[in-house]
């Protein structure tokens, strides 16, 4: 069955195509949370380029609208499966991804101890699949390792500004220690690990209602809401676009030799909540206003890569700009609002 893929924005899938023509056979990958976001779009391209694909969720917020289109392709197969317990073998298996985590603060902050359950009996599952299988393995970090940070932008050395009992910390924390486990899994047993340090992915395929902020202005101005900026607005992010995020993963996956210290893979082009809620209504035909809300605790103030690393070792650098991304996005978004019109916004 061929394999639909909605059209997509050029850059990043021209570099993950070019990435995967270095592959000189067919290979088995692994993409634990193949379900979510970024999961589901790794699955795609792989499939597209002629591997064969293992996707393991629990669905617990990944959804089968993300790989709808992939479930009758032969060489895709899905594993029903929390990865808090162990993985069976399943045969041979080159390349494993560890997606699965929810990375809205709605989301994790709902259930903290099955988030860092997640972060770390999963960490622990994954990488004792990798050493059986002798599969090499990358762990989908975050930006949130470096808190709320003290410098800018921030580098990989930089070790972060981390409240350690906040309402965050479930998340942050337990993506800390699983860089820990990854590192001490490369320097006891040899597993050839990957981490990629993830800053603010957006695009096609997230749920609107997973309560980020380019999902919940997008969504909040289709539905003539107001938009909810929290603070002063003037804490910053750097949004990086689906595509750009998947082919940096992909190279980091696949660079020649070890590379086993993280690598910051996002945009380093900033924007305060201010300047993106503004870019939202410029786009979005809308009555929608501005409204501030409270700062929650622990809100990062700002939040951009130093990507020298990614660009040195890997040769990568996003292509797409957020006022280009955003078009797919908005588009995306509102299919998802007709088809559903009935969901609420959750608040970041």
């Amino acid at each position: 069955m061929n394999i639909i893929l909605r059209e997509q924005t050029a850059g990043g899938t021209e570099f993950a195509a070019e990435v995967l023509n270095k592959l000189t056979e067919r290979k088995s990958i692994l993409v634990a949370g193949g379900a979510g976001f970024l999961g589901s779009r790794l699955c795609a391209v792989y499939l597209e380029q002629g591997h064969r694909v293992i996707c393991v969720d629990n669905l617990s917020t990944g959804r089968i609208r993300n790989i709808e289109q992939l479930l009758d392709h032969p060489d895709f197969s899905i594993l029903l499966h929390d990865i808090c317990r162990p993985l069976p073998v399943m045969g041979r298996v080159d390349f494993i991804y560890n997606m699965a985590c929810p990375a809205s603060p709605p989301k994790y902050q709902a259930d903290p101890i099955q988030t860092l359950r997640t972060n770390l009996e999963g960490a622990f599952n994954l990488l004792d699949l990798a050493r059986a299988t002798k599969a090499r393995i990358l762990q989908s970090s975050t930006s949130e390792v470096y808190g709320d940070p003290t410098v800018s932008p921030q580098p990989e050395s930089y070790w972060g500004n981390v409240n350690t009992v906040g309402p965050r910390s479930c998340y942050d924390e337990g993506k800390r220690a699983a860089e820990t486990i990854f590192h001490e899994y490369d320097e006891v047993y040899g597993v050839d690990v990957r981490i990629a340090r993830i800053f603010n992915a957006y695009g096609p395929g997230m749920d609107p209602d997973d309560g980020r902020v380019v999902s919940n202005f997008i969504t909040q101005a289709l539905r003539g809401e107001p938009l909810t900026i929290y603070g002063d607005g003037s804490q910053t992010r750097s949004f990086c676009y689906r595509d750009d995020m998947v082919s940096g993963l992909m190279a980091l996956m696949h660079a020649d030799g070890p590379v086993h210290e993280p690598v910051n893979i996002g945009n380093p082009v900033e924007f305060s909540m201010r300047e993106l809620a503004e870019l939202v209504l410029t786009k979005i035909r809308t009555a929608s206003k501005v409204t501030y809300l409270p700062l929650p605790k622990d809100d990062p103030r700002q939040r951009r890569p130093d990507i020298t690393r990614a660009m040195t070792l890997l040769g990568w650098e996003p292509a797409v700009a957020l006022v280009d991304g955003l078009d797919d996005t908005i588009a995306y978004f509102a299919a998802e609002i007709d088809a559903h019109p009935g969901r609420t916004v959750a608040a970041e």
